[in-house]
């Protein structure tokens, strides 16, 4: 269920911050594959502190490396401090295992993840041709 309201409340997010043009013609992800990650607590994840108190101050610089890499598209916390989610847009399966298995909450065992490739749906397309279809 939370995992499906994440889906949810992403997709709209990353939709609207693609410019028409990127989201009908988009040049340099034409090639890439999209990937949603799961991340939930760890055998090393603080009883009874939330996931603003875990020590994760080095998994914030390694996604913004990524984000700045290009790699990572989208990521935060889960507000019912059940972990977080990553969108990662990169070439391929073994370069999103690559990222997630050197994540240092991972590493560090803080955060375990789960990972599933996505399939982003073209959602303002959608509504324009059924805006414009005869009712």
């Amino acid at each position: 269920m939370v995992a499906l309201f994440v889906v949810l409340s992403i997709a709209p997010i990353y939709s609207s911050a693609q410019s028409p043009t990127e989201t009908s013609n988009p040049p340099e992800t034409a090639s890439k594959a999209t990937y949603l990650v799961l991340y939930r607590p760890g055998p090393e994840w603080l009883t009874g502190k939330s996931v603003m108190e875990q020590p994760l101050k080095e998994h914030g610089k390694y996604m913004m490396s990524l984000y700045i890499k290009g790699s990572m598209k989208l990521a935060g916390p889960l507000t019912d401090n059940a972990g977080g989610a990553v969108l990662l847009e990169v070439s391929n399966e073994a370069e999103a295992k690559a990222i997630v298995a050197n994540d240092p909450a991972v590493k560090s065992g803080v955060f375990v993840y789960e990972m599933h490739p996505w399939k982003l749906q073209p959602w303002e397309q959608f509504a324009k041709k059924a805006k414009a279809a005869p009712q």
